[in-house]
């Protein structure tokens, strides 16, 4: 084969490459759309279980402890996905799921302390 064919061979190949896996900008640039897109469904979902208080709890949640009020979103959007929510959920049904999230999530830590005596010379028993 000629070098011209070769190249053209390897181009082709590239290019069939590049359209496959896409190259770095546009993989980022749709990593960012998905995101978005994501992002949004999920708003859509709050706002259609939640009322306004408890949208506004949950906001002011998510400023001071967003583990914990990505959590409570999730299993929001999960009672909603399996049907499992009758109508929209009120600011004190919120504290309720809010105080089942904390129960849940607790984390306990333990501390224990270790003594041991250490003899000094002056601590030495005289015969």
């Amino acid at each position: 084969m000629a070098d011209d064919e070769l190249e053209a061979i390897r181009r082709q190949r590239m290019s069939e490459l590049q359209a496959k896996h896409g190259n770095g900008s546009n993989d980022q640039q749709g990593q960012q759309e998905a995101k978005q897109r994501d992002t949004e469904m999920r708003n859509s979902i709050l706002a259609q279980v939640l009322d306004q208080a408890a949208r506004g709890r949950l906001s002011n949640l998510a400023m001071v402890k967003p583990d914990k009020a990505q959590a409570v979103e999730n299993y929001l959007i999960q009672m909603a996905r399996y049907g499992k929510l009758a109508g929209k959920i009120t600011e004190s049904g919120l504290i309720e799921i809010l105080e089942k999230v904390s129960q849940q999530t607790d984390k306990t830590t333990k501390v224990t302390f270790n003594r041991r005596r250490v003899m000094d010379s002056d601590d030495e028993e005289e015969d």
